[in-house]
């Protein structure tokens, strides 16, 4: 989780919102990641959690991804929890709870649809403070900046 914490600092860096993922294999080797990229990409889908699963897919030379872990400091949205469970990631560990748009366990529950497919093996809570007070300085400092214009 503390390369998600490095990837998501990367994001707040960059003016995006802080959210950074770590996919690994089964040797615990790093073989995707990411960070948020939808204002630089100017795309909707530059979610962290996206971008690190492409990268792996490509690096393993197919989208099952059985085995690996996925790493990331909030918990997903809707699209990136049905990305998680498309590619059949065996364990999704989750930093900070997202009240306002988790798909896992804080608005849906996705993976408690009894006809899905797959179900990841789901830890939530690691290094939860350090991934919500990223998320909260961003969004402070960025409230702040629109009162200061």
């Amino acid at each position: 989780m503390r390369l998600a914490l490095k990837e998501a600092h990367l994001a707040y860096t960059q003016g995006e919102v802080p959210i950074g993922a770590i996919l690994i294999d089964e040797q615990d080797e790093v073989i995707g990641k990411g960070h948020n990229q939808r204002e630089l990409w100017r795309s909707p889908l530059a979610h962290a959690e996206m971008i690190a699963i492409e990268e792996a897919a490509r690096r393993k030379g197919g989208w099952r991804l059985q085995g690996c872990t996925l790493y990331v400091t909030v918990e997903p949205c809707v699209m990136c929890a049905g990305a998680v469970q498309l590619s059949r990631i065996d364990r999704l560990v989750l930093g900070a709870a997202n009240p306002k748009g988790g798909a896992i366990v804080s608005s849906l529950a996705l993976y408690d649809i009894p006809t899905m497919n797959h179900y990841p093996l789901i830890t939530t809570g690691i290094l939860a403070d350090e991934c919500g007070m990223m998320m909260q300085d961003f969004f402070r400092s960025r409230r702040r900046d629109r009162h200061d214009n």
